[in-house]
């Protein structure tokens, strides 16, 4: 009876431990839910095996990092302590080249979880989520540290630019289907129509109304950002789609009430404003070669989920 006992607590254990990790992928999205995490996974996998493989591993060590240092189960059941070690384990993944870059974006990964830790402690008396804060905030710095340490090496995807002879190219057509797509597949620095398919699916199968916000986003982002005249080869990538998505999910059904009578309207302006802060943040880290990364999505929500605590209708 005793070893059934160990043996049934175990496998307890080990379920949800399997849950949290793919939780931690989820919530990347903002979204908790083990399914979505796993189509999510199988999304970034078709895209990239590598990717895959980076991505189970940071949610995993995020996960770890929680359990050895003793965090509440809660948190840690429901993947608090792995997105954030998703993204950075991605993009470090996919910025740095080298001989340590593999060690370097699983160790960024585990960074990430104690600094996820750390600012949720900081950010508990104002009560505003810390959303992507700690997953950009860490791959900026490790990033800028590769122009003074030899053994972090920038990928050459990653340029800087003299913004004195910087030009604005709106050249091209606009292939929507492509922007419909890769604007959700780049919150995980895809783009792949099929990766974007699955994602809107993961998204859906958490829930209807998430996955009507996540097409609304991605549409607004679309929208906006050809009316305000954006490079139409940024636009086809996605590259203003993502951070409207995550937004509005965010503004409008994520961390709203029933006191928010204008979520929606609240969600929507705020997507729109994901695209000229886009534009501004990406320019301002044109000299250091760096990406805007999920800034623009954390800096309008709370925005607005900020003004909240004081214009509770919004």
């Amino acid at each position: 009876m005793q070893n059934n006992k160990r043996n049934s607590l175990r496998e307890g254990t080990l379920f949800s431990f399997i849950s949290a990790t793919f939780k931690g992928i989820s919530q990347v999205v903002l979204i908790e839910n083990a399914i979505t995490g796993f189509i999510i996974l199988i999304a970034i996998t078709i895209s990239s095996y590598y990717l895959g493989m980076i991505a189970l591993l940071s949610s995993i060590i995020g996960n770890l990092v929680g359990k050895i240092g003793g965090a509440d189960e809660k948190s840690i059941n429901q993947g608090l302590l792995g997105y954030n070690s998703v993204l950075t384990g991605i993009a470090l993944a996919l910025f740095l080249n080298g001989t340590y870059m593999w060690f370097l974006a699983l160790a960024g990964s585990a960074v990430a979880a104690i600094l996820t830790a750390a600012i949720m402690h900081f950010m508990k008396k104002i009560e505003i989520p810390i959303l992507t804060f700690p997953f950009i905030i860490l791959t900026w710095f490790i990033l800028l540290a590769s122009y003074k340490l030899k053994g972090i090496k920038l990928s050459t995807t990653l340029v800087p630019q003299d913004l004195t002879h910087w030009e604005l190219n709106i050249a091209g057509e606009i292939n929507l289907l492509d922007g419909i797509f890769n604007g959700i597949g780049q919150i995980f620095f895809l783009s792949d129509t099929i990766s974007g398919i699955l994602i809107f699916i993961a998204v859906f199968w958490a829930g209807r109304r998430l996955g009507f916000y996540a097409i609304m986003g991605n549409a607004i982002a679309l929208l906006t950002s050809y009316f305000l005249g954006g490079e139409h080869n940024l636009i086809m990538l996605g590259l203003y789609g993502y951070n409207s998505i995550l937004t509005i999910v965010a503004v409008s059904a994520v961390f709203n009430s029933k006191h928010n009578r204008f979520a929606p309207l609240s969600g929507i302006i705020a997507a729109c404003l994901t695209v000229p802060i886009t534009a501004a943040i990406s320019t301002w880290l044109l000299p250091y070669g760096l990406p805007a990364l999920t800034m623009p999505f954390v800096l309008c929500s709370w925005l607005f989920l900020g003004s909240r605590r004081v214009l509770p209708k919004l």
